[in-house]
């Protein structure tokens, strides 16, 4: 028997339709991607216990068909953030007097766009197109934010109702930087903070005294030199709570453990903090409203290197220019991710109602040399502040990516030594290193630069479902 016998409303030759005998088990990425790609489109069916290419039924007798249900929506919750909007059914039929089942799953599109696919922590974006998915090009991941009807994961509505016993510690952030000043009803009411029948955004959950889930998480770490990699972990803490500890927390962090000292600085000389108290709070601030809260099993990082301070949000600008590494940090304009935690922070006097806050960071360092400018570099899935240590007289010795030395490659390129130093730490996948350079994702890239130097043993290439992935041989470079 075949597909169109049992389902009337079928349309065999739609880019919006897919087939699969079983759930491949060894490979969930080749099937995971489709559903991405369908909830990133315009949605599609994909029928499981159908072959796909003759559209033959497989199928499942009852319990085969119930656990292979429960096996997909598993592997769904687990490796698809947000949930793609889907209904799942069982279609019924009978062969040689036996029954028998196939699954229908209906993906619908995704109001909330894009649908990240991530496997073994390695984010991924599909789009179904001409009946392949594909991996999406950054246009279409661009476009797919901007039409996303509501791409805001803070003003979704929860499922929890508003206690106001439970916002204490809001209420004292606000009156703090307020001049005691009470944070009123109304103004929560004014801010989207509860619908009219009680119940929360999902930016308000975060704000609860007993909010203890890990969409808050950060991780604080002390490095004994200039690089994560090469270097000795001094000290490694994570926390997660509600919105206002975890500011709380990661200002204590690096208070606690930075450097004084009496310095020159232009013509005078002055006793001072490694890191301006006003531009930490800006940088904690800044990482806390524009982080990407969809990225599920992601942190922001604070990071204490000999010379810099880095704090790292999950998620790039959002719909913001493509920065690279820039210091004109003043220029920088960047739309608001979230718009009720913004602005809850905005009321509580610690953000700027327009703008990002910026301007008081190149404040803080406008006595500062060269060495000791503040920078910020952004890519698709991360954005960093790096404040320069006031303190470390030689200013940055390091960038993010260590500086290398080796033996001149046969037939090498002038991107060779950059394409090195930005792998050696993390593996990077051809769209990203393209980023980096700022050049496009070529024949050229993908042939002269990386075909060449993998060949040569000085990148070791992998394979996650359809992109593959390079990393530096550490064996053929030396950091100096």
């Amino acid at each position: 028997m075949y597909l169109e016998e049992i389902v009337e409303d079928i349309q065999l030759e739609s880019d919006k339709f897919e087939c699969k005998s079983r759930l491949n088990r060894d490979d969930i990425v080749s099937w995971l991607k489709t559903i991405a790609g369908f909830s990133n489109a315009c949605g599609g069916d994909f029928y499981i216990g159908v072959e796909d290419k003759t559209n033959k039924l497989v199928g499942f007798d009852r319990r085969e068909a119930d656990n292979e249900r429960n096996y997909f929506n598993n592997q769904v919750n687990e490796h698809l953030v947000p949930r793609p909007q889907m209904n799942i059914s069982f279609v019924r039929y009978e062969i040689k007097g036996k029954e028998r089942f196939i699954i229908r799953v209906r993906i619908l599109e995704s109001v909330i766009k894009p649908v990240i696919l991530k496997y073994k922590n390695i984010p991924s974006i599909f789009m179904r197109r001409d009946g392949f998915t594909n991996g999406a090009t950054y246009e279409e991941i661009i476009e797919m934010s901007v039409k996303s009807k509501n791409t805001q994961y803070d003003i979704l509505t929860s499922d929890v109702k508003y206690d106001a016993a439970k916002y204490t510690m809001l209420r004292d952030f606000y009156s703090e930087n307020n001049n005691g000043k009470v944070l009123s009803e109304k103004a929560l009411q004014l801010m989207g903070f509860y619908d009219k029948n009680g119940f929360l955004a999902n930016g308000a959950v975060l704000f609860a005294d007993d909010y203890q889930e890990k969409k808050t998480q950060v991780q604080c770490s002390v490095f004994s030199g200039f690089h994560k990699g090469s270097e000795r972990i001094v000290t490694i803490n994570r926390f997660h709570g509600n919105i206002i500890s975890t500011i709380n927390y990661m200002m204590e962090f690096v208070t606690q453990r930075r450097n004084h000292s009496m310095i020159k600085l232009g013509d005078t000389r002055k006793n001072i903090d490694a890191y301006p108290q006003r531009a930490l709070f800006e940088g904690v601030i800044n990482a806390v409203a524009h982080r990407d809260y969809f990225l599920d099993g992601t942190q922001i990082q604070v990071d204490m290197f000999k010379d810099r301070l880095e704090i790292s949000s999950p998620g790039s600008f959002y719909r913001g220019e493509k920065l690279g590494k820039t210091y004109d940090l003043t220029g920088i304009i960047s739309k608001r991710r979230n718009e009720l935690i913004a602005s809850v922070l905005v009321s509580c006097n610690v953000m700027e109602a327009a703008g990002t806050g910026f301007d008081k960071i190149i404040e803080e360092y406008k006595e500062a040399d060269e060495g000791h400018r503040p920078y910020i570099y952004s890519f698709s899935d991360h954005f960093t502040l790096v404040l320069p240590d006031l303190t470390y007289l030689n200013g940055i010795e390091d960038s993010n990516f260590p500086i290398l030395t080796f033996v001149p490659v046969t037939n090498g390129t002038a991107y060779d030594d950059k394409v090195l130093s930005f792998c050696y730490y993390q593996a990077h996948k051809v769209s990203e290193i393209a980023e980096y350079l700022g050049i496009s994702d070529s024949t050229y890239l993908r042939k002269q630069v990386l075909g060449n130097l993998e060949a040569q043993g000085y990148l070791v290439a992998s394979k996650i479902s359809r992109a593959m992935y390079f990393k530096t041989n550490p064996d053929m470079v030396a950091v100096n």
